[in-house]
């Protein structure tokens, strides 16, 4: 009979967010998955817990994946942990899960503290919907093109951004987005120096500029008002077009999207770039 594997939510920031049902898994599991094992032995010398721990990350290789699968196969229970949060969001954890799936074997979860259901209950934005979105893509296409598909999003939006990347993460927000839009900063959750800036990305942009950011970011902001799509001209969405264009998109393929995005048609958008 093949073991069982635990995802673990550990704390994100305040340590005494630790819950008994997480110390109780990880003193009971037979060995524990870490994103960095130095983070996480900080974490078990705590609550002097002592485990195995195997390193798994996103530099792992399916060799390593299989490893661990296996030892769940021949029956060892194992848990997983991330460096901070729920693992297996946005998270390596996700490929154990899949092959985990793959191979029927139990998967059981055990609850912790959420980045980003903490920085949206505390932003001050609509909570009804929301969308996470992880961290932008790196690539100036990739990520351009990841935000034209977010143009016309009605819901909150989130995302994480690590503090030397910020500043021109809310330039582009503020570029696709408009100044006005509200944002909410959230920075080092329930840490020591927890901060949460609630302010219009042309106010962010400002402020970081006079201002270096540090620690780890969540950043929540507003979606489009119903409205606002309809008030969108079609020299707007050519605008939109262009810029899709520029990034290597071919022009109808651009057009395609910009028409889905704008109620426009696809032969009109394509015939002002005549």
């Amino acid at each position: 009979m093949s073991g069982i594997f635990y995802v673990i939510g550990t704390p994100i920031g305040n340590l005494d967010d630790i819950t008994i049902r997480q110390l109780e898994t990880l003193k009971a599991v037979d060995f524990i998955c870490a994103e960095d094992t130095r983070v996480t032995l900080k974490l078990l010398n705590r609550f002097e817990i002592k485990k195995q721990l195997v390193s798994f990350h996103e530099h792992s290789s399916k060799i390593d994946a299989q490893r661990i699968v296996d030892r769940l196969i021949a029956g060892e229970d194992c848990g997983i942990v991330t460096d901070a949060g729920m693992p297996c969001i946005s998270d390596p954890g996700e490929v154990l899960v899949k092959m985990c799936v793959e191979n029927n074997i139990d998967i059981r979860v055990v609850p912790g503290p959420s980045a980003v259901v903490s920085a949206v209950a505390i932003s001050g934005l609509s909570t009804r919907r929301f969308t996470f979105e992880g961290f932008l893509p790196v690539q100036k296409k990739e990520r351009m093109e990841r935000l034209e598909q977010l143009r016309g999003e009605t819901a909150v939006m989130v995302f994480y951004e690590a503090p030397h990347k910020l500043k021109n993460t809310l330039f582009d927000l503020a570029d696709f987005f408009g100044g006005d839009r509200k944002i909410s900063l959230c920075r080092e959750l329930t840490k020591i120096h927890e901060e949460v800036l609630r302010l219009t990305l042309a106010e962010a942009v400002a402020f970081y500029d006079e201002n270096e950011p540090k620690g780890e970011f969540v950043l929540v902001l507003e979606g489009t008002h119903d409205n606002m799509g309809e008030e969108i001209t079609i020299e707007q969405a050519v605008e939109q077009v262009n810029r899709l264009i520029s990034m290597g998109e071919k022009p109808t393929a651009a057009c395609k999207a910009v028409a889905k995005e704008t109620g426009f048609k696809k032969s009109e958008l394509y015939a002002k770039l005549q």
